[in-house]
């Protein structure tokens, strides 16, 4: 690693925090690299319901611990993610024993317990919670997504969830998160979910605005405006996974090894306006989390055309800073 090129994350003091989201084998793998230029950390997947509790007697930590120590150890700020999904979470939350649907009180109290447990177990470590994620239909003609929280508990799950988080840890800042959130149908969509949360006193703290955006879209002004109706609900942003895909969500192509240079420079141009973008909303914006701390570990490898790569992030395979690197590191010196 390169000990000459500047943190990220110093250049942003003042500004917002930069994440990352790691696994314990990327932090094993480049745990330097990682705590050089990142300052807020999420778990990608090891503090999902099925990673950290898979059966009703039984949680594994040993991942959550580690992601948690290593902040900790660096002075990293932690995001947890996420308590409330409709995926990657076992059947046994919603089940009897004997198969069938548990009740809503049955679900409700799991969810307590499991909150109690690794909630309680992060308090003073974690500082924001994904309470909920997901939960807007993408369907225009839908409104909340047909889950199984929404089957056994019924359409306040929501507000459950986030008076439940409250309760175990009243320090945290609980978020809403969700994805296509500067989609305008979708954004109305999500506003009008949190704004129904907030008129029955649901105490929610923020709006988690993903960021899986593209070379092409969306548009600088979509995100703006999505920024500008979320804040204006009074509640705190933070972008939770960013990261901007070589390819529109229609493209499948799947044979190329490299980006092209159009791609390279389309990604330097799209960091550099959107950079641009959320410094000018730093008064409303407290972090900026990639999904991935480098173009070796992200998701959209093989999502959604199987064995593709992809390049959706300021750093490459190799930990080296691309063009767009030193565009973003500009707006946070400024």
């Amino acid at each position: 690693m390169n000990t000459e090129i500047p943190s990220l994350h110093q250049a942003y003091t003042g500004t917002f925090k930069i994440g990352a989201a790691v696994s314990t084998r990327t932090l094993r793998r480049e745990g330097s690299f990682i705590a050089k230029h990142y300052n807020s950390l999420t778990a990608e997947n090891q503090m999902k319901f099925e990673e950290i509790h898979p059966d009703l007697d039984r949680y594994d930590f040993a991942a959550a611990d580690e992601i948690v120590d290593f902040a900790m150890q660096h002075g990293m700020a932690l995001r947890g993610h996420t308590l409330v999904w409709h995926n990657q979470t076992p059947n046994w939350v919603f089940e009897k024993e004997d198969g069938t649907p548990a009740s809503r009180e049955q679900v409700l109290e799991r969810l307590r317990s499991h909150a109690q447990t690794v909630m309680g177990r992060y308090i003073g470590k974690i500082q924001a919670w994904d309470v909920v994620n997901e939960a807007i239909e993408d369907k225009s003609e839908e409104y909340l997504r047909e889950t199984k929280w929404l089957s056994t508990v019924g359409e306040d799950y929501l507000e459950q969830a986030f008076r439940i988080a409250h309760e175990v840890d009243p320090s945290a800042q609980l978020f809403y998160n969700d994805y296509n959130e500067t989609n305008p149908v979708k954004r109305d969509k999500i506003y009008r979910l949190v704004r129904s949360l907030l008129d029955v006193g649901t105490p929610i703290h923020g709006i988690g605005m993903q960021g899986h955006w593209n070379l092409y879209g969306p548009s600088i002004d979509e995100i703006r405006e999505a920024i500008e109706l979320y804040a204006s609900l009074g509640l705190r942003l933070h972008i939770t996974e960013l990261d901007i895909s070589s390819f529109d969500f229609e493209d499948r192509r799947s044979d190329l090894k490299a980006p092209t240079d159009e791609m390279a420079q389309r990604l330097t141009h799209r960091y550099d306006e959107i950079f641009k973008l959320l410094t000018e909303y730093r008064s409303e914006i407290d972090s900026v989390t990639f999904w991935g701390a480098a173009d070796n570990g992200t998701w959209l490898d093989g999502f959604p055309v199987r064995g593709r790569l992809n390049w959706p992030l300021p750093f490459d395979r190799e930990l080296q800073p691309k063009p767009s690197f030193w565009k973003i590191l500009e707006h946070g010196q400024r």
